[in-house]
C-alpha cells in the first residue's frame, strides 16, 4: 500500500512523503490516526495544495515540544513505593506509574510517550527515562525511586 505522509512519522518518514507499507499498518493505525491519506493522484493533488498548511501545523507542534521539553529538563521527578529490605519493590513502576507523578509535578505526559530501557522499574535507585514528547524532542529525565515510609 503506498501512502502520503502528513506529518513525520518515527522510522518511516517525512511530511510529504509517499511511503510503501503494509496494507494493514496504514488501514489500521496511519490512516485513522489523520498521519497518512492513500497515494492516489486526487489526494495527491489535494496534499500539493495543503501542504504549506501542513508544514506550517508541523513547526507549531514541533516548536510546543520544544517548550514541553525545556520545562521536562528541570523537573525532578521522586516516586515512593512499597520496598522490602533489599531495595526490591513489591509490584514494579511502569508508565503509567510515571506519567501520573510527571503530571502531579505540573506537565501533562501520556504513558505513551514515556520509553523505559529495560521495562518496568523493579528496585529503588536512580533511574534515567526517556521522554519521547515529540519524533525529533527526546527529554531525558532521572526519576529517583525511594522506599515508601
Amino acid at each position: 500500500m503506498e501512502v502520503i505522509l502528513l506529518e513525520k512519522v518515527a522510522n518511516l518518514g517525512n511530511l510529504g512523503d509517499k511511503v510503501n507499507i503494509k496494507a494493514g499498518y496504514g488501514r489500521n493505525y496511519l490512516i485513522p490516526q489523520g498521519k497518512a491519506v492513500p497515494a492516489t493522484a486526487n489526494k495527491i493533488a489535494e496534499f500539493e495544495v495543503r501542504r504549506a498548511e501542513l508544514e506550517k501545523a508541523a513547526s507549531e507542534k514541533l516548536a510546543d515540544a520544544q517548550t514541553r521539553a525545556t520545562a521536562l529538563s528541570k523537573l525532578e521527578i521522586v516516586i515512593a513505593h512499597k520496598a522490602g529490605d533489599e531495595g526490591r519493590l513489591f509490584g514494579s513502576i511502569g508508565t503509567h506509574n510515571i506519567s501520573e507523578a510527571i503530571t502531579s509535578a505540573g506537565i501533562a505526559v501520556g504513558k505513551h510517550e514515556i520509553r523505559l530501557p529495560h521495562g518496568a522499574i523493579r528496585h529503588i535507585g536512580d533511574f534515567d527515562i526517556d521522554i519521547m514528547v515529540h519524533t525529533d524532542v527526546i527529554v531525558a529525565l532521572a526519576i529517583k525511586v525511594v522506599p515508601e515510609v
